[in-house]
């Protein structure tokens, strides 16, 4: 890819969080449902947008890869949206606070995905043998997300928490949108810089979104072996986590069937993945299959009501 397209593209990014941040978010708030819609919609149509140029740019075979990819990422998200949830209300974040977490979260995001991308493209270059790897460990994935039971959360175990609260002073008060403030560790005493919750939570976000880039990054890689389609679809995705996360904050439990879909869709690109040289299955054949069982886990959510004992939410 030329290397303007790269450059162009990461500054389009960095304008439209900079308007998102510093014009349309400037101030914390809530952020209503219908204000998440809106946000949503405009990521979106840019997505759709961006893949029509990719249509014009590098063919019709590059612009379903670069929405095949889009649309898995897209869907493996939800896993996220939940732990963030849960994250979110283990530590009481006002909600008025929730979205700058998940402004600067994203943009961390953002950089690590980049990098693990990178490293991806390089082994899928230098050690073909890796895709099969890959395959093998999605399809391990999508078995143990199906059958492995719920996801859960325990901040006090997590080793980057121990470690952050081993080696800087932390604030047991939220101090509005700020990280770091100055403030007595005891009574009496001197101020020294701590790091607030909100600090806490933002690393949390960050560590979990590692997590889960070790099976969203493969599966994409199970798409498009386009470095530029790889990272341009992925980082789409991440920028409209946020107003996805709004959305679908009060109803993801609703979609209880939604980690069946997505299992079957990461175990599905990983023999993908494993049939790559012998019989390869087409672009559209494979959006269309990804497509198909996510919006029929969502609709047979709604149809069938849930077992308590069963089918619980990731």
């Amino acid at each position: 890819m030329p290397t303007s397209w790269w450059i162009g593209f990461n500054v389009m990014v960095l304008f439209l969080l900079a308007l998102d941040l510093g014009v349309f978010n400037r101030k914390a708030h809530a952020v209503s449902v219908k204000e998440a819609l809106g946000w949503s919609a405009l990521w979106v149509s840019l997505a759709v947008g961006f893949g029509l140029w990719i249509g014009q740019a590098m063919g019709r075979q590059a612009m379903l890869e670069f929405y095949a990819g889009y649309l898995v990422e897209q869907a493996l998200s939800v896993d996220n949206l939940f732990v963030f949830i849960l994250i979110f209300g283990y530590f009481r974040v006002p909600q008025e606070l929730q979205h700058r977490v998940l402004f600067w979260g994203i943009l961390g995001a953002l950089l690590m995905r980049g990098a693990m991308i990178g490293a991806g493209a390089i082994l899928l270059a230098q050690f073909h043998w890796i895709i099969y790897v890959f395959g093998a460990f999605l399809v391990y994935t999508g078995f143990k997300m199906a059958f492995g039971g719920g996801s859960d959360i325990a901040p006090e175990q997590n080793p980057v928490i121990r470690l952050v609260r081993r080696f800087v002073p932390l604030t047991t008060r939220f101090h509005g949108e700020r990280f770091f403030v100055r403030e007595a560790i005891e009574p009496g005493g001197a101020l020294r810089r701590v790091a607030t919750p909100l600090f806490v939570v933002l690393v949390l976000v960050e560590t979990t979104d590692v997590v889960f880039a070790v099976d969203s990054i493969p599966a994409i890689f199970g798409v498009t072996r386009n470095p530029f389609l790889v990272y341009t679809s992925n980082v789409f995705a991440i920028l409209g986590l946020r107003s996805l996360y709004f959305v679908l904050a009060n109803i993801i439990g609703r979609f209880h069937l939604l980690k069946y879909g997505l299992s079957v869709v990461l175990a599905f690109v990983g023999v993908k993945m494993l049939l790559s040289e012998w019989r390869p299955i087409g672009i559209g054949v494979s959006l269309g299959i990804v497509a198909g069982v996510l919006v029929g886990s969502v609709l047979l959510s709604l149809v069938i009501p849930p077992r308590p004992d069963r089918d619980a939410t990731t």
